[in-house]
């Protein structure tokens, strides 16, 4: 849950920068939305929580 809270945060803030220095059109945003809440109610999102989880231990595993 927390992965799933910050991936939503930052790809959230990263639209909104886009939208507001890249001059990134509204409804492209919303279209950006609205792709990512059709996405994980699929059957595929799953697997991208799996995905984004798995990526998440790695980085953790890193040591720098």
């Amino acid at each position: 849950m927390t992965i799933a809270v910050s991936a939503v945060l930052l790809l959230g803030v990263l639209v909104y920068l886009l939208w507001r220095y890249a001059r990134l059109p509204l409804w492209q945003a919303a279209v950006c939305a609205a792709f990512g809440y059709f996405l994980a109610s699929s059957s595929i999102g799953p697997e991208i929580g799996n995905g984004l989880r798995a990526l998440a231990r790695f980085v953790a595993g890193l040591s720098l």
